[in-house]
């Protein structure tokens, strides 16, 4: 005999969310993947965020974004200001200049 959907039998695990910690049933959160591409389900495991943290979350495309921030840190211990200095001269270098009118 089939469940009806009202019977509290969904999903009753507990996540945590990436970005505050928040620990949740898995049902109140929301699917990250990191690749961005939710859809594209087999042979992966989702992260999962709080309603409110993904409503915070930029929902743009981030086309080469994990390898551009891998390639930045290689592997090293940077501060935040020598992070974000290796960013914005990566990203000048591979998209040019944001001062530069597109053409």
């Amino acid at each position: 005999m089939w469940r009806s959907g009202s019977d509290g039998g969904r999903d009753r695990k507990t996540v945590v969310c990436i970005a505050c910690g928040a620990s949740l049933l898995r049902s109140d959160a929301r699917e990250y993947d990191k690749e961005g591409d939710r859809w594209s389900r087999h042979g992966k495991e989702f992260e999962h965020l709080c309603k409110e943290c993904y409503r915070n979350l930029c929902h743009q495309p981030r086309d080469e974004l994990e390898a551009l921030l891998v390639e930045i840190g290689d592997g090293e211990s940077l501060s935040r200001t020598d992070f974000l200095e290796r960013y914005y001269g990566a990203v000048e270098e591979r998209y040019g200049s944001a001062e530069e009118p597109e053409s």
